[in-house]
């Protein structure tokens, strides 16, 4: 049953993905941005963790929470200082400044702890257990369920709560939104704080699964995310859920059938093929713009 196992790793990899491509696609669906250093935040939120538990001695749990909270004010400072006037700007404009942003994240962490990686404590013992004659991890099925735990809260968010309406209501049409009432960057702001203290969880899981961080990390699984939410239609929460499950499992199938040297090749190859094929991604419709 090595298979049951590959699908349960690829899953928790996969949630990982998930919970940052969430960040990019919250933030397309309102203000159609591409914010190129949510990868830095996902690093910072790793960082956190790491020094909460390493430095300070929290536990797993309220270094998580504690790594969301400051990653959400992270993410409120970054669009106020070099978004928010850029609103009516070109869409390049606003990529460039995305890649600067993240530039000086990337930059500002190495200058002030130097480049040198971290390893994460072990928080969990690792065991494992017998599902079905696959030997499946405890610390897998952590993951798993801290990723899912938080993808319901977002959904109870969005669609359950004054903040999540009105996030629906600006992602729709901004202008009519203002028109009734809703304070239009208050829920950009809102969106930006959600999506980067996800990130922030995605950091400290990430950190826990992989034990090694560096302010470099956030590149690769940044980039990957992109491709996860472009995958299963940018813009769409479910889209980037499915997207980052199905590139989980992806890269875990590769790795396992001997050609883990191309697993990041994967998901760039199916970013290629998803723009050939369907650029809307999985859960998009094509939609034609009128000029």
């Amino acid at each position: 049953m090595e298979w049951l196992q590959q699908l349960i790793n690829g899953i928790s990899l996969g949630s990982i993905y998930a919970l940052i491509a969430l960040g990019y696609t919250m933030v397309y669906g309102i203000i159609k941005l591409i914010n190129f250093a949510h990868g830095e935040v996902f690093m910072i939120g790793a960082f956190i963790g790491y020094i909460s538990i390493a430095g300070w001695g929290l536990g797993f749990f309220p270094a998580l929470l504690l790594s969301m909270a400051i990653c959400a004010v992270i993410g409120v400072v970054i669009e106020r200082i070099a978004y928010k006037r850029l609103r009516n700007a070109t869409r390049i404009a606003a990529l460039i400044t995305a890649i600067g942003v993240s530039l000086l994240i990337q930059n500002g962490v190495i200058y002030f702890r130097g480049a040198q990686p971290a390893a994460y404590p072990e928080v969990f013992a690792n065991k494992s257990f017998n599902l079905f004659g696959a030997q499946i991890s405890t610390q897998a099925i952590l993951i798993l369920s801290v990723s899912v735990a938080l993808m319901l809260v977002l959904q109870f968010i969005v669609h359950k709560t004054k903040i999540g309406k009105a996030m629906r209501a600006v992602s729709y049409d901004a202008d009519a939104a203002k028109l009734m009432g809703i304070n239009v960057d208050n829920t950009i702001s809102a969106t930006f704080a959600i999506g980067s203290a996800l990130a922030g969880a995605a950091g400290v899981i990430f950190g826990l699964y992989y034990t090694k961080i560096d302010p470099l990390m956030g590149v690769i699984p940044g980039l990957k995310a992109f491709v996860a939410a472009v995958l299963g239609g940018i813009g769409i929460i479910p889209g980037a859920v499915a997207g980052g499950l199905v590139l989980g499992v992806v890269e875990t199938v590769v790795s396992a059938l001997g050609f883990s040297l191309w697993r990041d090749a994967a998901a760039f190859i199916i970013l290629i093929l998803i723009l050939i094929f369907k650029p809307s991604g999985i859960f998009g419709k094509n939609t034609r713009e009128k000029v």
